[in-house]
């Protein structure tokens, strides 16, 4: 297998909605917000109308994407034997990607998240994790994690206690380890763990300028550099209108943007790249062209709703 990932297994409901609904609702946009109240999480949804609901979570759209450009994929994520549960695995099944993961009966029901998208194509993501955040070592097959030459993690699994031994088993286990820092809220919430496994644990790091300035508390984007350059590992960074930039030791290289788009839903665009990035990866290819196909993934994405292309 040539990518095995590791990530929340989440419904995504896609609903548009206007920059009223955000801020009456507290929301912070262009962020994600968790639910720990099923309830309230819920009572969100009542009045909006949805456009689509997919088999998401961050890691699974990158897998997605990976296997949609011909490479032999796998993953790992926690659902409950409910309807959503079903659909999840159903929706992997059905893009050709393996799932390591036998679903039973669990207290909690399967994840959902729901996106909102307002008027200026950013997304703003609440979710309730349900039991896929109740991932645990148990739920890890060392097995499909040692046959993978990589696997691909994501920040938003990573929590105290049950997760974290889930995290270190498939690290020990791993031939080669890549992982997204997800999102500000993540890195701020586990800021000394993240430093931690970007330091020590990983091969290859995808972050966003955001993210790892915030991960390492900088003061402009030269400092981000200098740090990165220090790991002697491979840091991806994503920068908007800017670009995206690879670390690789003393070695940095870059990408532009590419020109001229339709931008209708930004969601996906991350994980979208990061599936480009790792697609000529494993093919040994040069960073740049890694560079230039991430970048390309994420344009074909944002350019339409949700996180699948060619649905």
């Amino acid at each position: 297998m040539k990518v095995l990932g590791i990530g929340n297994a989440i419904v995504d409901v896609i609903c548009k909605v206007d920059d009223d609904f955000i801020d009456q609702n507290n929301l912070t946009k262009s962020t994600m917000k968790l639910f720990f109240d099923e309830n309230k999480f819920k009572s969100l949804l009542t009045d909006l109308k949805i456009e689509k609901t997919v088999s998401g979570g961050s890691v699974a759209n990158s897998i997605v994407g990976l296997s949609q450009l011909g490479n032999q994929v796998g993953f790992i994520g926690k659902v409950s034997d409910d309807e959503f549960g079903s659909k999840y695995e159903e929706g992997l099944k059905k893009e050709n990607v393996e799932y390591f993961y036998s679903k039973k009966n669990e207290e909690l029901p399967t994840g959902t998240c729901l996106i909102l998208i307002t008027p200026d194509s950013e997304r703003t993501m609440c979710t309730y994790l349900g039991t896929a955040g109740k991932i645990n070592e148990n739920d890890v097959s060392s097995d499909a994690i040692k046959k993978s030459e990589i696997i691909f993690l994501e920040g938003y699994l990573w929590d105290e206690g049950e997760p974290k031994k889930a995290f270190d088993k498939a690290i020990n286990n791993a031939n080669k380890v890549a992982m997204s820092l997800s999102d500000q809220f993540c890195v701020d919430r586990h800021k000394s763990h993240f430093l931690n496994l970007v330091k020590n644990k990983l091969d290859i790091t995808f972050a966003n300028e955001q993210e790892i300035t915030s991960l390492i508390e900088a003061k402009n984007f030269k400092e981000v550099i200098n740090f990165s350059k220090l790991l002697n590992k491979l840091v991806i960074i994503t920068r908007g209108q800017k670009g995206a930039i690879a670390i690789n030791g003393e070695e940095i290289i870059e990408s532009d943007i590419q020109k001229n788009l339709k931008i209708v839903d930004l969601t996906g665009a991350g994980d979208l790249f990061a599936a480009g990035f790792l697609h000529r990866y494993i093919k040994k290819l040069s960073i740049k062209e890694c560079l230039e196909k991430g970048t390309e993934m994420s344009s074909k994405i944002i350019q339409q709703i949700g996180a699948r292309l060619w649905d």
